[in-house]
């Protein structure tokens, strides 16, 4: 039987503040190693037998040009699959079982991974897979439990029948409970018992299976997403979900809707180095550390600190005299939180939300699917952008109805595009684009286009936008 990667992209990791926003979240930072997690979990299926198909990527719509981005930086070539909006992992999962089957015209394994962790050991991962496949292909739902290292209260658990060998050395077996996260007495006992996991959230399981599955046991959300899926429209390169019939879906976790229900349910350990990098306190235990047991990232000066994590990244941040603290900066704000209250973080961005404020939603650089734009100064009537064009990438044809524009072309070359005019400007090049004009730029090079624009008008908003034509299909859209 094929298998067929299933990577759920739709996660916002609000708890990593002030890296991670609603428009720009965790899956694709780059927060260990080089690569984004996103990259990284595409990477570890190259370890995977059998897994001959490409996968299928299910995301939110806000983020399809940046995620599609960096699947091709990865070299893969998946389906992507657009929700509207998020229903959590059981709608995701069923609307992949859907999809894989009609793709493949027979029944395959599906293997549903999320797209923000880590896993150190890749191999071990991959190993425990091959040790899953057996029980999937005969028609069990298997989920892998992290072998606890710690009694962790960021997880839920699954109880498993106490052994007295390592956990790891017991195969496939019944899972006998699903447990919510706990208190850290109670995880604390989970762990000296021996008979509970760390729950995952990564399943191995056909997609007939699931299909059967969610039909007994949620067959309202099985209903919804044949629907959502059944009207579903190609735009430009994505499978868009039908907004009404998958917003009629209910929120619901695999867990939920079905392993907690199910008498298929099986669980292979895991022991990977495995994270769900869920806050900046599990960042930094799997982050390398100095001999202080510090994670340090930028241009970071430490003096007497001892079990921190700082991350600079824009700026030069000095620290002294820290004990398990957190400090994050970014071009537009700085978090400092004891490690023991990084959970709370999540409550700072639902302040901001609260507030109105779009430092929850997004940063200071903002990404398109042409490049980005980052906002360096502004006040009533004026603001000062760079502009970062990819080589070969188009802005659409658009004009404003509020504010002008001045250009001035800092590195590579504009085609500039103004009502009835094209022409080209080098750095120092300068167009201005009055209020009401049709205008674009293109980077015709093979180098990054850099641009100075100063916008001067009574609003500034980024829906002061209509749109001509698009290379990304974004006519009608402010984003």
């Amino acid at each position: 039987m094929n298998l067929v990667p299933v990577i759920l992209c739709g996660g916002s990791g609000t708890r990593l503040w002030p890296l991670s926003r609603a428009l720009y979240p965790k899956q694709l930072l780059a927060l260990v190693g080089d690569r984004s997690l996103l990259q990284d979990t595409v990477a570890r299926l190259s370890l995977l037998p059998g897994a001959g198909q490409s996968p299928l990527v299910i995301c939110n719509e806000a983020h399809r040009f940046l995620v599609a981005g960096q699947l091709r930086e990865a070299g893969a070539d998946p389906t992507l699959i657009l929700e509207p909006e998020g229903r959590n992992t059981a709608p995701a999962a069923t609307i992949a079982a859907l999809a894989a089957r009609r793709r493949a015209g027979s029944d395959v394994l599906l293997l549903v991974l999320a797209a923000d962790h880590v896993i150190r050991d890749p191999r071990a991962f991959a190993s425990a897979v091959a040790l899953a496949r057996p029980a999937a292909e005969a028609g069990q739902l298997v989920t892998f439990g992290v072998v606890p290292t710690h009694p962790e209260t960021g997880y839920g658990y699954v109880r498993i029948d106490p052994r007295p060998e390592p956990a790891t050395a017991a195969g496939v077996q019944p899972v006998r409970e699903f447990v919510e996260k706990p208190d850290y007495e109670t995880a604390r006992r989970y762990v000296d018992s021996g008979a509970y996991l760390w729950n995952s959230g990564m399943f191995l399981f056909s997609a007939d299976t699931w299909l059967r599955e969610i039909g007994m046991h949620a067959p309202d959300i099985g209903a919804a997403a044949a629907r959502a899926l059944n009207a579903a429209q190609e735009d430009a390169g994505f499978l868009a979900l039908q907004k009404e019939s998958f917003g009629s879906c209910r929120t619901e976790s695999i867990d939920y809707a079905v392993m907690e229900k199910t008498g298929q349910a099986a669980v292979v350990p895991l022991a990977a180095g495995w994270s769900d990098v869920g806050s900046w306190a599990s960042l930094l235990d799997v982050s390398d550390r100095d001999e202080d047991g510090n994670a340090l990232t930028g241009d970071v000066l430490a003096v007497d600190c001892t079990d921190s994590y700082v991350r600079a990244e824009s700026r030069l941040v000095a620290v002294a005299g820290l004990d398990g603290c957190i400090v994050v900066e970014t071009r537009d704000a700085v978090l400092v939180v004891p490690r023991d209250r990084a959970q709370d973080v999540k409550k700072i961005v639902e302040e901001l939300e609260r507030q109105g404020r779009p430092e929850g939603r997004l940063g200071r650089e903002v990404f398109r699917p042409w490049g980005s734009f980052d906002s360096l100064d502004g006040a009533p009537g004026f603001q000062v952008k760079r502009l970062t064009v990819l080589p070969g990438a188009i802005l659409s044809l658009q004009m404003h109805r509020r504010r002008a524009e001045h250009w001035v072309v800092v590195s590579g070359t504009a085609r500039i595009t103004r009502d009835d005019e094209v022409f080209d400007l080098g750095p120092g090049g300068h167009a201005f684009i009055p209020l009401g004009a049709k205008h674009r730029v293109e980077n015709p090079g093979t180098e990054t286009l850099r641009i100075i624009e100063v916008q001067v008008g009574d609003y500034l908003g980024e829906d002061d936008i209509v749109r001509f034509e698009d290379r990304y299909g974004r006519q009608g859209r402010t984003d």
